[in-house]
């Protein structure tokens, strides 16, 4: 399969596109549309709920707020819909690109704005990061349902083996005459690490100071 190019940066500003085509890419779970800009240029973005071929589109610092359109988080209003968000300026989005995925800004207070993630979590970010206006499209892909274990394959995901069905050698849940328990204070990693209900996330963190809430 062919890795389709993404602008992530939406780097072409002041300039109008219009939506060629909305195509699936084997790649990621949201559709992309292809956008020929007025110089002759084409670029894929990602394709948000409601965009449709003959729209345009526009990254500016004061362009329109509707689906597509790109703008610095200081000139989108509380409250909108957004995605493709930067964590730094200028370094293109990273972040809410997923189907169906969409960040809203709660607040904006002096350089920087409280931005709710999708994950629940509230974070700070520079007002000069840029984002895309809309919710991302193929919202139902959540929904569809696995067939059978070669759909599971066919995404690079293996069988699951319980600790437990092992041999003690493969995993510290292993083991044991007949059916027996984990043998434990708690469950364990293959690598006899605590297996649940313990964070990973290291401490003291560059990018603690502009978490406001944690994710759930």
């Amino acid at each position: 399969r062919f890795l389709r190019k993404i602008d992530f940066k939406r780097d072409k500003k002041d300039i109008v596109g219009k939506v060629e085509e909305i195509q699936y890419d084997p790649n990621r779970n949201v559709n992309i549309a292809l956008v020929l800009y007025k110089d002759g240029e084409r670029r894929y973005i990602l394709a948000p709920e409601g965009l449709k071929v003959g729209d345009e589109v526009l990254a500016a610092e004061n362009a329109e707020i509707k689906p597509g359109n790109a703008l610095p988080l200081r000139n989108i209003p509380l409250g909108v819909p957004i995605h493709n968000l930067e964590l730094i300026p200028g370094k293109g989005g990273q972040i809410v690109r997923g189907a169906g995925s969409m960040a809203v800004i709660l607040a904006k207070e002096q350089d920087y704005a409280q931005v709710k993630l999708p994950s629940k979590e509230i974070r700070l970010f520079p007002l000069s990061c840029w984002a895309t206006i809309g919710q991302l499209g193929n919202i139902d892909q959540k929904l569809k349902k696995l067939k059978k274990a070669g759909d599971s394959r066919h995404r690079g995901i293996r069988p699951a083996v319980r600790g437990v069905a092992q041999d003690p050698h493969s995993h510290p849940h292993g083991g044991g005459e007949g059916r027996s328990g984990v043998g434990m204070p708690g469950p364990k990693t293959p690598w006899g690490k605590p297996a649940l209900g313990k964070k990973t996330r290291k401490t003291r963190k560059p990018s603690d100071k502009f978490i406001v809430k944690r994710r759930k």
